[in-house]
């Protein structure tokens, strides 16, 4: 602060303003006026550089993509937890359960509601996860979402539930939602994995289909669910080769087709 008025008084000292020379008092007044000046701009940059960074940080969330509900971490709350628990009771009785639904499953925060079908997927509740996919579907916040679609999907692939796979593929369809060409790959490898080799073949000309540009990796993964069905993965290998001509595909030898071919003959 002091060496801030010895450099006003030598700045001002060597002025050639006649009217500050001949008054002292004049003078301190000025450089006291001065120095208040300084004093209150610094303060003023202070006060303002944390709301600076403060709008430049909510400027950088609002230019993120948002991430989807649907890859979230999920956590269930305790009201989550209760809903879920009553669920698996009652969904021997459907009366009582379409009434605790409309009463109380309606009324979850969207975080648990979200948490609890991540949790009956994993469970591979197949009924209660289609109880929950149609009220999550009539939620105000909802918003058709590739995620939401490819989790129900795999879940019911790996239980061979083909009908209700053909309604959630008929609302998705309806919504107009479209899958990247990863997405499409691991999909139909869950129906491949499961033995559902015609459905995954219906989704693969879905993918061939797709406004996307083609990428070599789903390709590879499907081909390699196909080692147990020659004949479909020849076609893919075709559209494979035609696609992507200076790639290789390694075919595995004729006697692993022979035994997974047994094997399914077996099952």
């Amino acid at each position: 602060m002091w060496r801030i008025v010895s450099n006003l008084l030598q700045r001002t000292s060597s002025s050639k303003t006649p009217m500050l020379s001949h008054s002292p008092l004049k003078h301190f007044t000025f450089l006291t006026h001065q120095f208040s000046e300084i004093t209150s701009i610094k303060y003023q940059k202070q006060q303002q550089l944390p709301l600076l960074v403060l709008l430049h940080h909510i400027s950088n969330l609002a230019s993120r993509p948002s991430l989807s509900i649907w890859r979230r971490k999920k956590e269930m709350g305790k009201e989550g937890l209760i809903v879920a628990k009553e669920l698996k009771r009652l969904q021997s009785d459907p009366v009582r359960l379409d009434w605790f639904i409309k009463s109380q499953v309606s009324r979850l925060l969207k975080s648990d509601l979200v948490a609890v079908l991540a949790e009956f997927q994993r469970q591979d509740q197949v009924f209660l996860c289609m109880k929950l996919y149609n009220v999550v579907r009539k939620e105000i916040w909802y918003r058709p979402d590739m995620f939401f679609y490819r989790d129900m999907l795999m879940m019911l692939a790996r239980n061979r539930k083909v009908e209700e796979a053909k309604v959630v593929w008929q609302d998705l369809k309806r919504e107009g939602v479209l899958f990247d060409q990863h997405t499409f790959g691991d999909i139909i490898r869950a129906f491949l994995d499961s033995g559902l080799p015609s459905e995954a073949m219906d989704i693969y000309e879905e993918m061939r289909h797709s406004p996307d540009l083609p990428l070599s990796l789903p390709f590879r993964v499907i081909l390699k669910g196909l080692i147990p069905y020659p004949d479909l993965r020849e076609k893919v290998k075709d559209d494979f080769l035609e696609l992507f001509p200076n790639m290789i595909v390694y075919d595995p030898a004729e006697d692993l087709f022979e035994d997974q071919h047994r094997g399914s003959e077996d099952d």
